[in-house]
């Protein structure tokens, strides 16, 4: 059961191609959500690394960056960019909501996915050595996926259809929890004291993005937790780069 709600919290949000024998529930994979980030994560900071001795740092965090879309498919970006566009062009709900509803991205959405990606090439590129960035994408990526988790289980739905209403109808407080507190041990594993700083990283994610998104469209929705991820993913890499100072 452990390895089937993994692979599945791995399926969910990467394009890796992984077989399961039989459909998991999707509420029961959410404990799993911080874990498979920090797989991510690993990932990321594993090429990083290993290009930090071969070419310019700078380089090493922009190719690394490319790869976490690479494996993820944006999935996130996604998230921010329809967020973008409907809390920046939409009027009132009803329009924000449509919004959502359309792929396509707009001039906000595609202002807001550069700006993450440039923050986290930056970011990731300013941490000191090839170890630093392996721990600081490790949990960066960890700790974004528990502010999206630790959003689903305590904010209300804005909208009832999509992958990510069925994430949040499911998303007990008690599983929000457990996926929470394993996500930061893995983080503090990863980086020691600085995961107490990374949490409150994500705590002004979860907060900031969670109000502005009960004022504009009265609650959550997939996107709005694909967009708390990539907040939180970058304001904990910002925090890690303070140790270049």
């Amino acid at each position: 059961m452990v390895r089937v709600n993994l692979l599945a919290a791995l399926q969910f949000l990467t394009r890796v191609p992984i077989r399961l024998r039989r459909e998991p529930s999707l509420p029961d994979t959410i404990a799993w959500v911080p874990v498979a980030g920090a797989i991510i994560g690993a990932a990321v900071g594993g090429v990083a690394a290993g290009l930090w001795f071969v070419v310019p740092p700078v380089v090493a965090g922009a190719v690394a960056v490319v790869v976490g879309l690479l494996i993820t498919g944006a999935f996130h970006e996604d998230g921010l960019g329809d967020i973008a566009d409907a809390f920046g062009g939409g009027w009132t709900v009803e329009r924000r909501l449509e919004i959502l509803k359309d792929s396509r991205h707009g001039t906000y959405g595609v202002a807001a996915i550069c700006a993450s990606i440039v923050v986290r090439m930056i970011a990731l590129w300013s941490l000191p050595g090839p170890w630093a960035m392996f721990t600081g994408a490790v949990a960066a990526h960890t700790m974004g996926r528990v502010a999206a988790v630790a959003m689903a289980g305590s904010m209300k739905l804005a909208t009832h259809s999509g992958l990510g209403a069925d994430y949040g109808r499911g998303t007990t407080r008690p599983r929000a929890a457990v996926g929470v507190i394993a996500g930061i041990a893995i983080t503090t594993l990863a980086v020691g004291w600085w995961a107490a700083a990374l949490t409150g990283a994500a705590l002004v994610a979860v907060v900031g993005t969670g109000m502005l998104a009960r004022r504009k469209i009265g609650g959550i929705s997939g996107d709005v937790l694909g967009a708390t991820e990539q907040v939180a993913e970058c304001l904990c890499l910002v925090v890690l780069s303070a140790q270049a100072r």
